[in-house]
């Protein structure tokens, strides 16, 4: 009897110690958060946003824009004046996401030892020249040469800012702040046909063609942008010169308090380990929001590349053609937006893939049963609710990817190899729209058809596993846990700990 007192008592004990293991520091951040009613809190984390967010909208909105500029310029004349066969223009596209596949990963473990500031800008600043340099390329080379290295330079910036977000916000406020930079992605879309309406018309001054001034002019403004994001970016909440130590407090700890037991630190310089990169690459979660991400990636990257071709196909001209793709992606952009607060409001995700998933199958399967050259109208209409149904998904698979990793470095990385892999789909997608199947495109609504059918099926499979786990964790007990597991074993599990708890 004196043992099982003592024994009960040394449960207690551990699980009283687990529960204060938190310093006297971190007692105190916490204690900060706490002190700070909803109202303050909205205030303090506006100004966070009104720093960060427009600088990060901006930098990903120049560079969609640099990626996706191609498209334009291939109607303004490129692939006529260099000579490209409609094959070597598809591998200048193509290349371009193997080269940023690649880098990925290694970019978010060097941004987690250089910090934003230094790494961010490094990485504009390196595309910024690659793209102003493609407007000299003179041949099929150049062009290939270019569009590797740009690949390769833009590769980091956006699992850098994904990251920097989940280092501000807790892990249902994330989805509205990736969709609010995301959506510069659309916007880049509407303000890239704009443009390029308008660079085009400068062909001839300096004797360059107007494609190229397109790839000149919009290369300068991303290294203008770069020097300017040296100076603003912010490093995190502790270095923060915007807020006072108090906000520095209510920040941290709010994050510390949305950590859970079961994670690590959210906050902290903790050294690279070799078992965050192993543990990454064996998660499993990873490899299903992969394969969402692709439903997301190869459509898209797929649509963005030929919607202007798309549309001159239906009968408008170059000119038309680029400004017809404004109203299409301004609709994706409010969509995305709707979507990523509902997300974060109900704390879901799953919902917030699937539906908008739907909603595009429904579009690709209308557009592939149109009848050939007729009905222009109707299939340009069905490109406004292809927009609606891409954009948003790719926005909550990636918060839905961050919410469920713990720890600093695990989030990093297991960020990047999903964004790594995911893009690769963009390989695929910009193979798929062939200029022989104009303006019906078999192969493009189809494959993308089937591979969002993919997408859902893995979304609803990865929801029924986290709810699977988290149901099981549910009915552990707080002794169990303890008896179990020490307090440094519960932090190292991360998101595995049993207090961990799944968004789904």
């Amino acid at each position: 009897m004196a043992e099982t007192f003592e024994k009960t008592n040394s449960v207690l004990s551990v699980a009283d110690t687990f529960a204060h293991h938190e310093n006297k520091e971190e007692d105190d951040q916490i204690a900060g958060a706490e002190r700070y009613d909803e109202v303050e809190v909205r205030k303090v984390l506006r100004r966070v946003d009104v720093r960060l967010l427009p600088l990060l909208t901006l930098l990903y909105l120049i560079s969609f824009l640099d990626r996706g500029n191609i498209g334009n310029a291939r109607v303004a004349g490129l692939q006529k004046d260099l000579g490209l066969t409609d094959g070597q223009y598809n591998l200048c596209l193509t290349v371009f996401f193997f080269s940023y596949a690649f880098f990925e990963v290694p970019s978010n473990i060097v941004l987690k030892i250089l910090r934003p500031r230094i790494w961010i800008p490094i990485i504009v600043l390196a595309w910024g020249t690659v793209m102003t340099l493609m407007g000299v390329v003179q041949n099929f080379g150049g062009l290939v040469a270019t569009r590797f290295f740009l690949g390769l330079a833009e590769a980091g910036f956006f699992p850098a800012s994904t990251y920097v977000i989940t280092t501000w916000y807790t892990r249902h406020e994330i989805q509205t702040r990736i969709g609010v930079f995301f959506c510069a992605g659309s916007l880049a879309g509407a303000f890239s046909g704009l443009l390029a309406f308008a660079i085009q018309k400068m062909d001839g001054i300096g004797g360059l063609e107007g494609w190229r001034w397109i790839f000149i002019l919009e290369g300068l403004l991303t290294l203008m942008v770069g020097m300017a994001c040296a100076i603003s970016l912010p490093n995190g909440p502790q270095t923060a010169r915007f807020l006072s130590a108090e906000e520095k407090d209510c920040i941290i700890g709010r994050l510390k308090r949305d950590a859970h037991e079961g994670g690590d630190e959210l906050i902290g310089d903790t050294p690279f380990e070799m078992r965050y990169l192993y543990d990454t690459l064996k998660d499993w979660k990873i490899y299903l929001s992969v394969i969402i991400f692709w439903g997301n990636s190869i459509s898209t990257y797929g649509f963005i590349f030929s919607l202007p071709i798309v549309i001159k196909g239906l009968g408008y001209s170059a000119a038309n053609a680029q400004l017809l793709t404004i109203p299409i992606y301004a609709t994706a952009l409010l969509v995305t937006i709707i979507t990523c607060y509902y997300a974060d409001h109900t704390k879901q995700r799953s919902p917030f893939i699937i539906y908008p998933f739907m909603l595009a199958v429904v579009a690709y399967a209308i557009l592939i049963a149109l009848p050939k050259d007729k009905y222009p109208g109707a299939r340009y209409g069905m490109l406004f609710v292809v927009a609606a149904g891409l954009y948003p998904s790719i926005c909550t698979v990636i918060a839905w990817n961050a919410n469920n990793l713990a720890g600093p470095w695990k989030r990093a990385i297991g960020i990047a190899l999903q964004l790594t892999i995911g893009n690769l789909g963009g390989a695929i997608g910009s193979n798929i729209y062939l200029q022989r199947q104009a303006p019906h495109y078999w192969l493009g609504y189809g494959f993308s058809l089937a591979i969002i059918l993919c997408a859902i099926t893995s979304a609803y499979v990865l929801r029924f596993l986290l709810s699977r786990q988290n149901k099981q964790r549910e009915r552990m007990t707080p002794e169990e846990i303890y008896t179990k597991y020490s307090p440094e074993e519960l932090k190292r599990l991360g998101d595995k700990s049993p207090f961990f708890k799944y968004t789904l």
